[in-house]
């Protein structure tokens, strides 16, 4: 197979110069793609290998984001790098906020009504909340696998291609492209002979790596999964997880998951999140309670309600 020349659109991912003293908010309505400064997209050759003591470069800086839905705070004050080629993993238990935190990088959170972000994200040091950054851009470069495999209602090949075609990436060849995708996401050898049938043919464990396949298809640098592995049995989990970490070779990874000895086994860096009652009300809202290397988060965490956690005292 020849390699697939595949270009994205003539847009640009656009934005101010981040402003840490200052906050961001959702506003969908001012969106755009004019104007002034491009993001710069990391090669995986340049990018370089890191050892276990030297710090990532931070594709993503998160510095004092906080969520809301409407006046209540879903998460408060989180801080956090997404390292270069890692895979960093989300814990904690139900109703912390780490799938809001997730969803927040790709501005998935702005088809909430009523959502707003404050604090900022950075993409290679650009806020990805400025009013003259075009969320759908935002979410080409960060791409997203859901909980629940969600394929279109289409071909296996034509799911693979949808992204592509909507988003107007100049490609010199689909059919190189889909295969790619597929073979990126280890399911070309199950279904190269049945790419005019449906998606919906497929087991749960194929179609959620067919979902990894469309996300890929349109040439991500990061890749955002929410529980990907909860809705499946255990064969397809370890290989969801063998994936994970052939793509971190090309991708970034962040991953949201309640499976700890999941987190132990494929990710590079984890956060650990709890929710506490706001006082004089009920409400609990999500903190970030500790982020460092895995190993070091379920050997030697820093904070008792880590290992109170992780050793199953709660949660």
């Amino acid at each position: 197979m020849s390699e697939p020349t595949a270009q994205p659109a003539d847009t640009e991912l656009t934005a101010s110069t981040v402003d840490t003293t200052g906050e961001s908010s959702v506003d969908t309505t001012t969106a755009t793609t004019t104007s002034s400064v491009t993001i710069p997209r990391m090669d995986p050759i340049d990018a370089g290998r890191f050892t276990a003591s030297e710090a990532p470069r931070a594709v993503i800086t998160a510095t004092d984001v906080s969520c809301y839905y409407g006046s209540f705070r879903a998460v408060n004050e989180v801080t956090m790098d997404i390292g270069l080629h890692e895979i960093t993993a989300l814990i904690g238990p139900s109703g912390c906020g780490e799938s809001t935190v997730l969803r927040a990088p790709n501005r998935m959170n702005d088809l909430i009504p009523g959502t707003r972000v404050t604090g900022t994200i950075a993409y290679h040091g650009m806020d990805i909340y400025a009013k003259d950054v075009d969320p759908i851009e935002v979410r080409r470069r960060i791409g997203m696998v859901f909980q629940k495999p969600n394929p279109f209602p289409k071909s296996i090949y034509d799911n693979v291609a949808y992204g592509p075609k909507v988003t107007g990436m100049k490609v010199s060849s689909m059919d190189d492209l889909v295969e790619e995708s597929l073979r990126g996401a280890a399911l070309w050898d199950e279904v190269k002979d049945k790419l005019k049938q449906s998606a919906y043919g497929l087991s749960g464990g194929q179609q959620q790596r067919l979902c990894i396949a469309r996300t890929i298809a349109v040439k991500p640098e990061v890749i955002l999964m929410d529980e990907p592995c909860s809705a499946l049995d255990p064969i397809a989990t370890s290989r969801i997880e063998d994936l994970m970490l052939e793509l971190k070779e090309d991708y970034t990874i962040v991953i949201v998951t309640h499976n700890m000895q999941q987190a132990a086994r494929v990710a590079d860096r984890t956060a650990f999140f709890t929710a506490e009652a706001a006082e004089g009300h009920g409400d609990r809202t999500g903190h970030l309670v500790e982020f460092d290397e895995t190993t070091k988060i379920f050997s030697n965490p820093a904070d008792s309600r880590t290992e109170d956690y992780i050793s199953g005292r709660f949660g």
